[in-house]
């Protein structure tokens, strides 16, 4: 008698976003988001299952063109609408000295360049999100959750920070929006100081509760897995700066994402096999609106460049179906389905993935009634 196969729960989701990314700078007021329209590409897939959420900037839930296509893709084919906070473009911003950037506000973040008058822009070159003060950064959410609401006249409750740049700090901000649900861990990814990156390192590859501010968020991370299955446990266990650097650099040489932009079929075949092989579930993979728009990104530099990526994803997704049972689920929904067992792990050591004990003992102290 064969073994049945167990069934796969695919949580695809898209970053919909301006497009000009990747290049290590980023513009900070009217941002161009035409590349909204070209969601529309996301409907034959719709047709054939897929539940997708959309994480959607500031800028675009605030563009009457851009939440046109949301609609039609929320009512139509059930997408969710998401947050996605761009805090580079999201109000408040301190735009009477662009040379100082957010830095007026109490942020520490990185030096804007000089605005250019042929492109009205200010851009910042780099923007780390420790860079930006707790206060400032829960002012930011505030406007990206009012953006939300005026769009949809209900609250957004599924988030993912942009750049997965989600620090611990972060948690408490997230539960006080009103975010009940978010994706913005990637497993195995950590840099070596806060500024360059959070620590996501250790973990979990299947969705888990985190426990912040007397409320609960459902966890969604990134599908990634190791190579090596024992790599990471070692790494884990390497002190000192050798041990920061190997862990920072797992990504690159030991380990495999559900990432169609950066991974050819074969390679998104191969994360799949070793993650369900491992016991996985939870499908989770993630592109950008952008990237479906030619030279909406240093890398998809044309048409064929956006056919390649498209063809890719439905081949994939053709290739799951045929080896095990899929649904596809939207974030909201797989929080429905999986919340009521799922884990609430928590680390011995602070990390940026959860919260630590020290911190979930404090908190417990302050609510008893939390401790269920």
């Amino acid at each position: 008698m064969s073994t049945p196969r167990p069934e796969l729960l695919l949580a695809a989701s898209l970053d919909v976003e301006e497009e000009g990314l990747f290049g290590g700078r980023y513009s900070r007021r009217r941002p161009s988001v035409t590349n909204t329209a070209r969601l529309a590409q996301l409907e034959p897939l719709c047709a054939e299952g897929l539940r997708p959420t959309l994480f959607c900037a500031h800028s675009v839930l605030t563009d009457p063109a851009s939440c046109a296509t949301l609609a039609r893709l929320r009512d139509r084919f059930g997408a969710e609408i998401g947050a996605h906070l761009h805090h580079w473009n999201t109000p408040p911003l301190t735009l009477e000295n662009p040379a100082r950037s957010d830095a007026r506000a109490g942020a520490a973040c990185a030096v804007a360049a000089p605005p250019d008058p042929a492109k009205n822009a200010d851009v910042a070159d780099k923007v780390p999100a420790a860079g930006v003060s707790l206060p400032l950064m829960a002012a930011k959410l505030a406007r990206l959750f009012k953006a939300g609401r005026d769009f949809q006249s209900a609250p957004l409750t599924s988030f993912r920070m942009g750049r997965w740049d989600l620090h611990r700090a972060h948690w408490p901000l997230l539960a006080q929006a009103g975010v009940l649900c978010d994706a913005s861990v990637r497993p195995l990814h950590c840099a070596a100081r806060p500024l360059q990156g959070p620590d996501h390192f250790g973990a979990p590859c299947e969705p888990y509760w985190v426990p912040t501010g007397g409320k609960n968020i459902f966890e969604v991370p990134l599908t990634v897995t190791p190579l090596v299955r024992p790599l990471p446990p070692l790494l884990r266990a390497m002190p000192g700066k050798a041990g920061s650097a190997a862990r920072a650099g797992l990504k690159t040489w030991g380990a495999l994402a559900l990432l169609p932009v950066y991974h050819p079929l074969w390679a998104m075949q191969a994360v799949t096999r070793l993650f369900v092989a491992r016991g996985g579930r939870v499908l989770s993979l993630t592109w950008h609106s952008s990237e479906m728009m030619p030279g909406g990104a240093p890398h998809i530099p044309d048409e064929a460049a956006v056919t390649r990526l498209l063809t890719k994803i439905r081949a994939w997704m053709t290739w799951l179906r045929g080896r095990w049972p899929v649904r596809s689920l939207s974030m909201q929904e797989l929080r429905l389905e999986l919340g009521p067992g799922a884990a609430c792990p928590q680390s011995e050591k602070p990390c940026d993935w959860t919260i630590d004990t020290k911190t979930r003992e404090a908190q417990i102290q302050e609510n008893p009634h939390d401790r269920a």
